[in-house]
């Protein structure tokens, strides 16, 4: 049976293309390029001009964007640093995550969403982006400095319970998820030693022999990143987790810094993806109130989140100057709040009205902390040449 890549190729073509004319007007205008990512699938896509017919597989497709992005940030920490990394991050990021969940919590009941939909709102809209947070920072500071190891744990862990929230809405019972959310933590901890023991005894020999080759390291190394996400996803953990097993894995050798840099270009073609397929979801075609509320609360949301991490930083005996730059970093929803949202309607707990003002409000967080740090902050994408570092 032959099958017909036409209207795949054809959607490829478009999304890069608009992407590319898009991003051309919003650095005139002198706005973040990320928005222009998102803007090309509003207008292209399903609820746009239609160009994209269906926003699963572009979505799918820049997911690897993800993935990559995750591996690479493994090649750069060094297993010891990171264990100490999470135990100084755990208390913060649980801490804050509480504070955002009460306070989203509150409003959600105020704007008289049921108790079911304010609960399942709140898990969504706790968790911050780790696509955003980590896009917008220069790779000098996420890589060697203070904030970006901040950042990273911060983030990871966030995941850890992103994670542990969907299982949850999947399962439907506390115990179970408990008990799945135990079970996690063993995978997790049984891949990584899996992991090290084939970098050791596979993927480093294999390197010494055949370094002078460099298309065999690259490929390598990419078959390395997507066998260990294809088996996490396999065993009930995310792809993600096990991209950065795979990253953290490979972190001991020396050719690890090269391979981040040849991988570079091929994050960045799928993040372009990833971000349209954001803008290709978004469903305000059926706009009401809650369009309006989600709208409102994404813009609190960034003050409440910047305001929490600073408090949190501040006790944790952080620098107040890296503090006010890591509060605003964080200060969005997360990616995650999409897929809690997806596995509670599936579970058929979560109404239309709340699904929609979860869409709205992460949405509304995305655009408002990109142009506070794009505006603010050192970024490898910023409209301001002081500003613009990689």
């Amino acid at each position: 049976m032959q099958i017909d890549l036409a209207p795949l190729i054809f959607e490829l073509c478009a999304i890069i293309i608009s992407a590319a004319i898009l991003g051309t007007l919003f650095l005139y205008a002198c706005q973040p390029i990320i928005l222009a990512y998102i803007a090309a699938g509003m207008l292209i896509g399903p609820h746009g001009l239609n160009l994209v017919t269906s926003a699963e597989n572009i979505t799918q497709i820049g997911n690897l964007g993800v993935i990559l992005l995750l591996f690479l940030i493994g090649l750069n920490l060094q297993p010891k640093k990171l264990l100490s990394l999470f135990k100084e991050s755990a208390i913060i990021t649980l801490g804050t995550c509480a504070f955002f969940f009460l306070i989203t919590l509150l409003f959600c009941v105020s704007i008289q969403l049921s108790v079911i939909d304010a609960i399942i709102v709140a898990a969504a809209m706790m968790f911050s982006s780790t696509v955003i947070g980590l896009k917008l920072i220069p790779t000098t500071t996420l890589h060697h400095k203070r904030m970006g190891e901040v950042i990273t744990s911060i983030l990871l862990v966030q995941d850890i319970l992103a994670i542990s929230v969907i299982i949850f809405f999947n399962m439907g019972d506390g115990n179970i998820m408990l008990l799945s959310f135990v079970f996690m933590l063993g995978k997790f901890a049984m891949l990584c030693l899996l992991a090290f023991m084939g970098v050791r005894f596979l993927i480093l020999p294999l390197f010494r022999r055949f370094d002078v080759i460099q298309e065999y390291s690259f490929v390598t190394t990419l078959a390395w990143c997507f066998f260990w996400a294809e088996l996490s996803h396999q065993v009930g953990l995310s792809y993600e987790s096990g991209a950065f097993i795979a990253g953290i894995s490979i972190a001991v050798s020396q050719v690890s810094q090269a391979i981040s840099v040849h991988l570079k270009p091929l994050r960045e073609f799928f993040l372009i993806l990833f971000f349209f397929a954001i803008g290709a979801r978004m469903t305000l075609d059926q706009a009401n109130i809650y369009v309006l509320w989600g709208g409102v609360f994404g813009v609190i949301l960034v003050a409440v989140k910047a305001w929490g991490f600073s408090k949190a930083l501040s006790l944790a005996k952080e620098k107040d100057s890296m503090n006010r730059e890591l509060s605003a970093r964080l200060s969005q929803a997360s990616e995650f709040s999409f897929l809690v949202a997806y596995a509670a309607m599936q579970a058929n707990l979560l109404s239309p009205d709340a699904a929609l003002f979860i869409q709205v409000a992460t949405m509304t967080t995305f655009i408002v902390s990109t142009y506070w740090v794009v505006k603010r902050f050192p970024t490898p994408i910023s409209t301001v040449s002081k500003l613009r570092q990689d």
